[in-house]
Parts: C-alpha cells; structure tokens; sequence
C-alpha cells in the first residue's frame, strides 16, 4: 500500500518519509539562522516600521500562544481551541509573526526573502506532520481534516466530537516552550532599535 506521499506503507509499520521533507525540516532551523542575518543586514528599520511590525508580529505571538496552551504532543489528536479552526494554528501564528518582522525591517527585499522561506519550507513540514498525524490517528485524523482547513483558518469553531475537549492551558503552553518565540521576536525588535540607531549615527 502507498501513502499520500507514494511511499511504500506496511500494516503496522510507520511511514517513512519523503527524503524531500526530512532534508526540509533537517534544514529548516540551519537556513533560519543564516536567513535571520541576511535579512538584518537588508533591514532599513524605522520607528514606524517598528511599532507596526510589532503590533502585527504581537498578533501572531498570541496565535501561536493560543495554539501552544492547547498543543499535547505525540498524546493524542489535539482539535480543540484554535485547532477547531486550522489544523496548523501554530503555523499560521508564525506567518503573522513572519509578516510582522517584514514590515518592521521596512526592507521588501527582506521580506521577500522571509516569505519565500516560509511557504517553501513550511509547506512542505506542514504536509510531513501530517502524514505522521494520519498514521497515528488513523480514522480520526481522516474526519478531522475534512472538516478542518490546513492551513487559512475558518470562520466557526468545526463541531467534530473527537478525543476530549480541553481548556487553554498555562502548563501545557509553558511545557511546549512557546515562550521562546516571543523572546526571540522581542529580541528581533531589539536589534532593529539597535540598528536604526546605528544607522542615524552613520
């Protein structure tokens, strides 16, 4: 039997996966980092951009907070809170987070750049969980993803009946660290205070 991903799937036996995804989400924290540097020495940071970018970026970071005091990895099929929307609200908060560091370096190069990473690569990890997901939850994850949108979230919370409704969790979101993606946003900010200073002095 193939997977989604034309694989060769045996009963009771994980999918293993495409070599495209695992070099991607391999990659993916090594080109981040080399990607970060880039796009700060193309910034051309403003206090406007600033302030806007981080208002936007800040939209993104409660997202992805949401998501995280909801998220019970490898435990079972998380479909409540944000995920009754989107089956990838933690990736969605991260393409807010993504647009908002744009705008704050005011730089369309930079941005460009940014986006380009973001749907290449995160493309590509969204559909690798995915199949991990459908090998895990099976049936579950079948219905759950017919009703919930990958990605662009919908309107109204989907009326599933799956696995146990749970409540917004401040140890689940400290347990998933999503702490440090607002630490690294702030110290983003930071960096670009920094810099537009620079560049006034010379």
């Amino acid at each position: 039997m193939r997977d989604v991903a034309g694989n060769l799937e045996k009963r009771g036996e994980p999918t293993r996966p495409p070599i495209r995804a695992t070099f991607f989400a391999r990659w993916r924290v090594r080109v981040g980092y080399l990607l970060a540097i880039v796009v700060l020495l193309l910034a051309r940071p403003t206090p406007r951009s600033i302030a806007i970018g981080g208002i936007v970026g800040l939209i993104g970071l409660g997202v992805r907070a949401l998501a995280a005091g909801h998220l019970h990895k490898q435990e079972m099929l998380t479909v409540s809170g944000p995920y009754a929307h989107t089956r990838n609200p933690l990736y969605f908060g991260s393409a807010i987070l993504t647009i908002g560091a744009a705008v704050a370096m005011n730089s369309w190069i930079a941005a460009v750049l940014l986006l380009a990473y973001f749907a290449v690569f995160y493309s590509v990890v969204m559909r690798k969980e995915e199949g991990e997901l459908r090998f895990h939850h099976g049936a579950a994850f079948e219905e759950y993803a017919k009703t919930v949108p990958l990605f662009f979230p919908r309107l109204t919370a989907a009326k599933l009946g799956l696995g146990v409704e749970r409540a917004f969790s401040v140890a689940q979101y400290k347990k998933n660290r999503e702490y440090r993606a607002a630490i690294g946003f702030l110290l983003l900010l930071v960096l670009l205070v920094i810099e537009w200073r620079l560049r006034l002095i010379y």
